[in-house]
Formats: C-alpha cells, structure tokens, sequence
C-alpha cells in the first residue's frame, strides 16, 4: 500500500549530513549539560502572616465554625511539606500564635487551637517557644474560663516541670484559682498549693490550704482526707525547717 502524500513532508534521506552532525551535537550538549546540573532541592516555606479575620469569614462563606477547621488543619499540616519536614521548633512562633488566635476568633468554642498550642507546639525543646504557647493560653483564658482551664492547668505542669519555672507556673496557678468560673475542678484550683510547696513557701503553702479546709467547699470526704494528710505533711515539713535553721543559727 502506498504512502500517503503530506505536502511539506521531507525525508531524512534529503536533509544536509552537515544539519544532522549540528542537531545531532545540540542534543548531545544538552545532555551533557543537565548531567552537570545539582539535583533539586527542596526549599522549606516561611509561615506566611495570619490574615485578618473578617478576610477568612469572607473566605468561609458564612461558615467561620468551619473556616477554623479548615485553617487548623492546613496550620497542622504545615509543617510536612513537599520534600521537607520541618521541626516545630523552626517555625515563627509569633506566627503560629497568630494562626491559632485567628482560629479561636473564627470559633470561639473551639478547643483544639488552646490543645495544639499547650500540648503540640509548647512541648518543642525551646524554652523561649514553649513560653510563647503558654503565656498565648493564659491570654486566651479569660474569655472562656470553664472551657480552656485543662489547657492553663496544663501549662502550670509544663512551666513548672519542662521549663522549670515555678514563678510563671504559681502566676498560671493563681489565675486558675482566682478565676470566677464554676465549672473549674477543685483540684485544678488547688495547683497553687502544690506551686507553692515546690518554691519552698511552706508557710503561704499551709495557710491557703488550711483556709481551703476550713471554707465548706471541699465536700468530697476522699479530697478532705487527701488534702488534710497533705496539710499535716507541709505542717511537719515547716517544723523541720525552722528546726534546722535554729540549730544553724
């Protein structure tokens, strides 16, 4: 069966040896000039700003509940980018902060912006990013106490135990105890006691929780006997103190 005929088709046959070397040469030199090239590396982004909120409510469409899931979990996931994974300790903590207040503007009764910063991104190795997240949940509060104060307790753990900072630690304890919520547990209330006891101050220790004792508010008789055992142990600890101090003296 014949060719068909294409107008313009030329055969390989009719093109000049010298047009075949050149082309032949380009290619080769191309070639060999991406063989030379570095493999490509993969760059890490910066966490860009956060944007105002009534810009995301605008990007939600009416819905800014799911506009803060949304944006969780893109903040999440920020960190494993094409390539690279990146350690939170490299992120712009005053970003994150950023991202996470948005999320908290966007839906108020959200708790997994206050769980990320106080159980995610405070636990890097970095004291001064950890103090970030921390004081970002004592901020974040006062505007809910009786939803956000497991995240505030747990900042009294993380400052008094990972940071080793018993004064921010009594300050995170103290607001838990002043706070006018009801739906705050007794034991979260008391942080302050234990606080106190850690720093050496047996004395303010003991008359707070002896003054706890004697307020009525304590009607679980397993938490009076556990705090009353706790109160007799600060007592005798004092009296060990100022034991020793005297024979020093």
């Amino acid at each position: 069966m014949a060719r068909p005929f294409l107008p313009g088709a030329r055969s390989w046959r009719r093109v000049p040896p010298l047009s075949l070397a050149v082309l032949g040469l380009a290619l080769a030199a191309q070639l060999a000039w991406h063989s030379r090239l570095p493999p490509p590396v993969a760059r890490a982004e910066a966490l860009p700003p956060a944007p105002a909120a009534a810009a995301l409510r605008v990007l939600s469409l009416g819905d800014p509940v799911l506009g803060a899931k949304v944006l969780m979990l893109w903040l999440l996931g920020f960190d494993q980018q094409p390539g690279v994974s990146l350690p939170y300790r490299s992120l712009d903590y005053a970003r994150v902060r950023d991202w996470l207040a948005l999320a908290l503007a966007l839906d108020p009764r959200a708790q997994y912006p206050l769980l990320a910063a106080s159980r995610l991104y405070a636990e890097v190795a970095d004291p001064a990013r950890s103090r970030v997240m921390l004081d970002f949940v004592e901020a974040s509060f006062d505007a809910d106490p009786a939803r956000r104060w497991p995240w505030l307790a747990h900042a009294v753990f993380l400052a008094q135990h990972r940071l080793h900072d018993p004064d921010r630690a009594l300050r995170y304890a103290r607001r838990l105890a002043e706070a006018p919520a009801a739906g705050i547990p007794g034991w979260a209330r008391q942080l302050q006691i234990f606080v106190l006891e850690n720093l050496g101050e047996l004395e303010a220790a003991q008359i707070l929780l002896g003054g706890l004792l004697d307020s009525g508010q304590l009607t679980d008789a397993h938490e009076r006997a556990f705090l009353a055992r706790r109160l007799d142990d600060i007592a005798a600890r004092r009296r060990d103190v100022e034991k020793s101090t005297g024979a020093s003296d």
